[in-house]
């Protein structure tokens, strides 16, 4: 088996005409870019990008595959050098069952497959081009759908207070809108870790997964996994998520939760961190506040301790995190070490420290393993690393 790095959820921004896929998203995550990034410069095995319903990233895939550039597996994937992508999709479902609306990851195991799910899709969106569109089927109905087609259904980020199973979704169970036997992972999200969620007794049939949700290149592999297979590729990421046959997710990589943007409830006014007694904001007097991770999962708690056995969550700070750390820095580190996955798990402390100031040095030592002080997120601003 091999140990492969994998981020499963990153966004495409434009399509090589320049379309916009995910509006919010860099004009730089193009189909190309993404894969010369995670395969050149981040050392990702496998990555899943989820905008690949839009018909025009369908074309350029199947264009690359036919100019020899990319190469479709037998057993699902496209691979490109060291990567191998799976087509995903990301999409909103605000059904009749929901309290609020719920991101979803779907992938397929084939281009074909992919094809014909665009094609559905686009009876049930209103454009079909974009990313993340609100999807007008029922919740039990798009899971049917995406295991006809042989696919894999996934719930994204699910603590966030927006737009998520739990955030705002259902008021306690996932079986309130979803087929429970229908999912194969969940997604925790930016401002929860293994520890947090594993007090939610429902979520012990469920494998975990740690993905960026990138935005723009330098966010693919902020949080990732490390999977056990005999190769990257659709059926063998699918054996993983079971834990069958020797392949499984060997750990989790992400950044400590108090460093995502939703760890703390805060103001919705003046975004001030609000203490659990306050019923009112001591900055600004406002009543109104953005319920954080931390303190929804208190009130979904059913557990002391899980009796799944999970795999290891290293808290750990993207090198862009570091304080003292800026682009020429990491670019240095890059030409000395090659991939960002090899500069965080295998560079030695004493090669760090030939190549930068000793205090620099240190401070990637200990940003693999979450050594760091800092300050906590919330209301959609992300935590800060301190120097100290």
């Amino acid at each position: 088996m091999k140990e492969i790095f994998a981020d499963m959820h990153i966004h495409i921004g434009r399509t090589e005409s320049g379309r916009p896929v995910k509006i919010t998203a860099a004009r730089t995550l193009t189909l190309d870019e993404i894969l010369i990034e995670a395969s050149e410069h981040k050392g990702m095995g496998l990555i899943g990008i989820i905008d690949c319903h839009s018909p025009e990233v369908l074309a350029e895939i199947e264009k690359g595959v036919s100019a020899g550039r990319y190469t479709e597996l037998d057993d699902g994937g496209i691979q490109y050098k060291e990567t191998v992508l799976l087509c995903g999709a990301e999409l909103e479902i605000y059904d009749d069952r929901c309290r609020g609306p719920i991101h979803v990851l779907a992938f397929m195991p084939t281009i074909e497959k992919m094809k014909e799910f665009s094609e559905w899709l686009s009876q049930r969106v209103t454009n079909i081009h974009l990313s993340s569109q609100r999807i007008y089927e029922t919740g039990v109905g798009l899971q049917q759908k995406v295991k006809a087609l042989g696919g894999l259904f996934i719930p994204a980020h699910i603590f966030t207070p927006h737009k998520s199973l739990y955030g705002k979704g259902v008021k306690s169970s996932l079986k309130e809108v979803f087929d429970e036997r229908l999912i194969d992972a969940v997604e925790l999200g930016l401002s929860s870790d293994t520890h947090m969620a594993s007090h939610v007794s429902e979520l012990n049939a469920y494998a975990f997964l740690t993905n960026s949700d990138a935005h723009s290149l330098g966010k693919i592999g902020r949080e990732y996994n490390k999977l056990l297979m005999k190769h990257a590729s659709f059926t063998e990421f699918s054996l993983a998520l079971k834990g069958e046959a020797g392949r499984k997710i060997a750990a989790n990589y992400g950044m400590n939760p108090q460093l995502g943007k939703y760890y703390q409830t805060a103001c919705e006014k003046c975004g001030s961190l609000k203490e659990a007694h306050d019923a009112t904001c001591t900055s600004c007097g406002s009543t109104k506040f953005t319920k954080g991770v931390s303190t929804r999962l208190e009130e979904l708690y059913d557990q002391d301790e899980s009796p799944v056995k999970r795999p290891p969550y290293v808290h750990q700070v993207p090198l862009q995190m570091i304080p003292g750390i800026g682009p020429k820095t990491i670019q240095k580190l890059k030409r000395a070490f090659g991939t960002e996955m090899n500069i965080l798990h295998h560079v030695k402390r004493e090669e760090l420290r030939d190549t930068l100031r000793p205090e620099t040095a240190e401070l990637v030592i200990k940003a693999r393993t979450g050594e760091m002080q800092l300050q906590a997120g919330g209301g959609g601003t992300y935590g800060k690393v301190k120097r100290g």
